[in-house]
């Protein structure tokens, strides 16, 4: 599947400037639909180390009300969350009536990071994926939409990615060996993948796949993504798409005027420090 997959589509910087005040307006309007209607909803994100997941959270709610979305990234569970079963820390992460909630990382960690790297027996996270089915049936019995992206890049392209990450003094904290260890063991990783893919699709709670070697592209089907399922479980109940569209405008208009105006100060400081190109 994921081999398969075309890695080469791209978004200009540009255009996704433009694009992106109408789908942050957007998805503004339909988090508001969801919390007014008891719409709850739950996002799950995972990817490749460096494939952007955590700059397309950032992008997807830098205009959302905090008061309707909690996000949570997951990592190993702690000696206390193992004592239980093991589902049950994401069972107390479930939205309320109205939330949305995104995973960064996801019960998924199951049947790839702990299946790799042998934290738990074949039985268990073979185990894994009957639970994970179960979990998610439950979970879209109960009303709530489950959107689950996975952002994918090739292995030449993690690499340089990693690299360059290491090389900014500010963003370098970021890679650690253990991601090195990830990306030799890609293939291993990509085999793990593909299984979870495919036995875990299903009609309430399907996968979409995210080209991901243009960031700007990536963050697009991100976008799109979720505002087609969250309209489509609002149904009548979603708010008019042309009201996001005049919000953006306006803040687009905006941005553009305040860029305008920081130019304007640097080149007045320019000349009032004497500096010259």
């Amino acid at each position: 599947m994921l081999q398969n997959v075309n890695l080469k589509r791209k978004l200009t910087r540009d255009e996704y400037k433009r694009l992106l005040p109408d789908w942050q307006q957007r998805v503004f309007g339909l988090e508001k639909a969801c919390w007014d209607n008891g719409v709850s909803a739950v996002v799950v994100v995972e990817g490749w180390d460096g494939a952007g997941k955590g700059a397309a959270i950032a992008a997807l709610t830098q205009r959302m009300d905090p008061r309707g979305f909690k996000l949570y990234p997951i990592t190993k569970p702690s000696p206390e969350e193992r004592r239980r079963p093991w589902l049950w820390r994401f069972w107390m992460k479930v939205p309320d009536r109205g939330d949305l909630v995104i995973f960064n990382h996801s019960w998924y960690y199951r049947v790839l990071d702990a299946r790799v790297e042998q934290e738990t027996s074949e039985v268990e996270w073979q185990q894994g994926y009957r639970d994970i089915i179960e979990f998610e049936r439950m979970l879209a019995d109960s009303g709530v939409v489950i959107i689950k992206l996975f952002l994918h890049i090739g292995k030449k392209d993690q690499k340089k990615r990693l690299r360059a990450i290491e090389r900014d003094p500010l963003e370098s904290w970021r890679v650690t060996p253990a991601d090195w260890e990830r990306h030799r063991r890609y293939d291993e990783y990509l085999a793990a993948m593909e299984d979870m893919l495919e036995l875990t699709e299903s009609e309430h709670a399907p996968w979409t796949v995210v080209e991901a070697t243009s960031r700007w592209h990536a963050r697009r089907r991100v976008f799109e993504t979720i505002i087609a399922a969250l309209e489509a479980k609002l149904g009548a109940l979603a708010p008019p798409s042309e009201v996001a569209h005049q919000r953006a405008e306006r803040e687009l208009d905006l941005r553009v005027a305040s860029e305008l105006l920081d130019e304007s100060k640097l080149e007045q400081d320019d000349e009032a420090n004497g500096d010259e190109e």
